[in-house]
């Protein structure tokens, strides 16, 4: 343990100077000619020091303090800034709206401590919340953010309203972050939570252009299906997990009939226009979960996790008759659409997605044969 510290040091070296005032001749000596001086002149001269020596202690001591104060705020300063580089770090690994919503969960209550934080974008129409809203009533929030982005039909003059940050990109305003007015926030708080907003605006930006990318990679443009590539993997991870849950899981596959002759009848804008019908009722009579796969020119994939044999089979004899009671109108004509069928499902264990799509391709072949608009199975496979 120290016996002197840094301010025993200071008082230790104040009676030292005081001691050798008091025992200096010099400094006697001179303090008797100031007072010589004094009476001659008619002066103040002693006081006078003395008042200057006050004034120039209690100078230093007030400039000693306000740049206390300053470092303390730069390193308030700084550490808010390491916590918005922090947010920025983790937005910059977030390319999904659940990572987006775990570092805003995370990242923002820290930029605005001790104070109720939130935020919400807008998306197709409907408030989507970032963070949790807690027991805040989301209309209120929703309110305080249209009235934030510039919504002229907002009731009320928003006294109430918490204070909120627009969240904007490109000239468009797509959310906003909102945190609580009390107690007011200094120019420097509002500095860090307009940045957060606009890292946070072009993260979900960004998220939304690489599901749009995802999305146009695995898709057909033309027929809004998944493309063969992406359903290949698709249909390898579902046998695994079929394999893993003892699940069932089929396959239907099929084929335009006299496809090349629309092509050559009518035009091949006809036949996009066919094939994009053939997309479009084929997202209308499936499940969500069947994966709806264009696997090349005129063939289509269904894919059936969960359905047993006969059950792809109502699947394939419903889209057979949804196409024929669908036909295409082109050039005031009716082009009447019809397909062949084959199905098949996977044994049990099976893992390996050509051998499916081989007895598919055989069974479909067989409705060919057997003069188009049928539907036809493949033989149990063998485990």
């Amino acid at each position: 343990m120290r016996i002197v510290g840094r301010h025993d040091v200071f008082l230790v070296g104040g009676l030292a100077i005081a001691l050798f005032v008091v025992s200096s001749r010099p400094l006697g000596t001179l303090l008797d000619r100031a007072r010589e001086i004094d009476h001659s002149r008619g002066l103040q001269l002693v006081p006078g020091l003395v008042i200057l020596a006050v004034v120039f202690l209690v100078h230093q001591f007030r400039k000693r303090e306000e740049m206390q104060r300053e470092a303390s705020q730069a390193t308030s300063r700084v550490a808010e800034m390491e916590r918005l580089v922090a947010f920025g770090q983790a937005l910059t690994h977030s390319l999904d709206g659940d990572s987006i919503r775990a570092a805003a969960t995370e990242h923002l209550p820290l930029l605005a401590p001790d104070r109720r934080v939130w935020a919400i974008i807008r998306a197709r129409g409907e408030w989507l919340p970032l963070t949790p809203t807690g027991t805040e009533s989301r209309a209120a929030l929703e309110r305080a953010a249209r009235r934030a982005i510039g919504d002229a039909d907002v009731a009320g003059d928003g006294a109430d309203d918490d204070f909120c940050f627009p969240m904007v990109v490109a000239g468009s305003a797509i959310g906003a972050v909102g945190i609580s007015p009390t107690p007011p926030l200094t120019e420097a708080q509002r500095s860090v939570l307009a940045a957060a907003a606009a890292l946070l605006a072009a993260s979900v930006k960004n998220a939304e252009l690489f599901l749009e990318f995802h999305e146009n990679s695995v898709r057909d443009a033309l027929t809004g299906c998944f493309n063969r590539r992406h359903s290949m993997a698709v249909m390898d991870a579902e046998l695994r997990r079929a394999r893993r849950s003892h699940a069932s899981f089929s396959v239907v596959m099929f084929d335009l009939d006299h496809f090349k002759e629309v092509n050559d009848r009518f035009g091949h804008l006809c036949g996009d226009a066919v094939l994009a019908m053939v997309g479009q009722r084929m997202n209308a009579v499936l499940r969500g979960s069947d994966v709806k796969c264009r696997y090349g020119g005129e063939e289509f994939l269904a894919l059936l996790p969960d359905t047993p044999l006969p059950g792809a089979r109502r699947v394939a004899e419903m889209l057979r008759h949804d196409f024929e009671e669908h036909p295409v109108h082109w050039n005031d004509q009716t082009v009447i659409v019809t397909a062949s069928f084959g199905i098949t499902d996977a044994a049990a264990g099976e893992t390996d997605p050509q051998a499916i799509i081989g007895r598919a391709d055989t069974a479909l072949y067989q409705a060919k044969q057997d003069g188009r608009n049928c539907v036809r199975v493949t033989e149990q496979a063998v485990a």
